[in-house]
């Protein structure tokens, strides 16, 4: 008697499958707006892939309605080979666009000095321009970026922004009672390369369109190889407030985030607490890497590490992987047929059975080598909606005048 095995192949999702939906509605938006948004990228060292992504981002702009003008710094300035501007004018040249009425959103060609001066740049960047979503650690945006993306708060008001950027006052209550009107709530700006890796698990239906938004990635578990301030730890933050369990691994040891709490039960008398918060916490967890590969439904990376590789034996069957560092994270065999899945082991006991390459399935069902074009495109998204929240802003302090 014949067995037929259906064989299974890994499919690959790549940035621009992902970004083509949002640069449809940006060009829808951009065709009728006057003037048209403008982002201004700030080159200060010459390192050929700043350069290149520079280049880059000014075409992406272009095809989408976006005026984007690159401004070199200092010796760059000056055409000098290996040359780096000094911090100095750098700062000068972001405060510079910061103040620039005509310009709506910046972004800054990093790295350039290391990771403690650039993170002072980075802080330099009016929030009201900041479309990368860099800006964290300023005490009023700490608030609003932080406490909105670490507290699951996905709408803002934008007066909160004004008053970080220290551009506008909040209008003064009114005595009369017929004050400026209340501005509706905004969404709230998101770094955007986390973004566009939560973008990408939409696009593969890692999220459930059924349940209530807020908790589509229930029963999901995801492995996140990265902890930086910028990707890791943000990503962990906004895949668990989607109800998501996160693993997040760096150097430091594996943390789990998660909105289910797993504190004892309530003393007697007590009311229990509910077992799904509105918010993720983080707690320790006794697992290993291993572990965690094993039962993760996604496994994300971004380890910025040529030598660094995931075992594709380590991951869970039909796992999708998702790499968004310049290296390949994920061994080469990832979409190769390389095992039979566990419900066919026992079917396939014939060693001629189980030598047939046919019979053979891929270790991952989604393989996303790369997030750069999503992520390019969630960025000029941002720079329309900062817009938005610049035009709200005009609008009260001109009704308060």
């Amino acid at each position: 008697m014949s067995i037929e095995v259906p064989t299974t192949l890994c499919a690959t999702v790549t940035g621009e499958a992902v970004a083509k939906p949002f640069r449809a509605a940006i060009i829808a938006t951009t065709s009728t707006s006057s003037p048209r948004p403008k982002l201004v990228g700030l080159l200060a060292n010459s390192n050929a892939p700043s350069r290149a992504y520079a280049e880059w981002t000014a075409k992406a702009c272009q095809a989408v309605g976006i005026n984007y003008e690159l401004r070199e710094v200092g010796a760059i300035k000056k055409g000098q080979d290996h040359a780096v501007a000094e911090q100095g004018e750098v700062e000068e040249a972001i405060l510079e666009a910061n103040a620039d009425d005509e310009v709506h959103g910046i972004m800054v060609y990093y790295p350039i000095f290391g990771p403690r001066q650039d993170g002072y740049l980075q802080q330099a960047v009016s929030p009201l321009k900041d479309v990368e979503g860099l800006n964290f650690t300023c005490p009023h945006l700490h608030y609003i970026r932080l406490f909105s993306l670490y507290h699951n708060t996905r709408f803002i008001d934008p007066r909160k922004i004004a008053l970080a950027a220290q551009v506008v006052s909040p209008p003064a209550a009114s005595t009369s009672g017929s004050g400026p009107a209340e501005p509706e709530l905004v969404k709230a700006i998101l770094p955007c390369t986390p973004l566009a890796i939560v973008k990408t698990l939409e696009h593969c239906q890692v999220y459930n369109p059924v349940l209530p938004y807020g908790s589509r990635a229930f029963g999901k578990t995801i492995t996140v190889i990265n902890r930086s301030e910028v990707v890791g730890r943000p990503l962990a933050a906004l895949l668990a407030n989607d109800g998501a369990r996160v693993f997040s691994v760096d150097l430091d040891g594996i943390q789990e985030f998660t909105r289910r709490r797993t504190s004892a039960p309530a003393a007697e008398g007590e009311k229990p607490r509910p077992s799904f918060q509105p918010r993720h916490f983080v707690q320790s967890t006794p697992l290993k890497l291993e572990d965690c590969l094993a039962i993760s439904d996604v496994v994300v990376s971004g380890v910025p590490s040529a030598a660094y590789k995931i075992s594709t034996d380590a991951l869970k069957e039909g796992v999708i992987a998702v790499n968004f560092s310049e290296s390949k994270n994920f061994e080469t065999n990832i979409k190769e047929k390389v095992r039979p899945a566990t419900q066919l082991r026992i079917l396939l006991s014939c060693r001629a059975l189980m030598h047939n390459p046919q019979n053979f399935i891929a270790k991952a069902s989604i393989y996303c080598p790369g997030i750069g074009k999503a992520t390019i495109v969630l960025l000029q998204r941002n720079l329309l909606r900062l817009r938005e929240y610049q035009d709200i802003l005009k609008g009260i302090a001109s009704s308060s005048e």
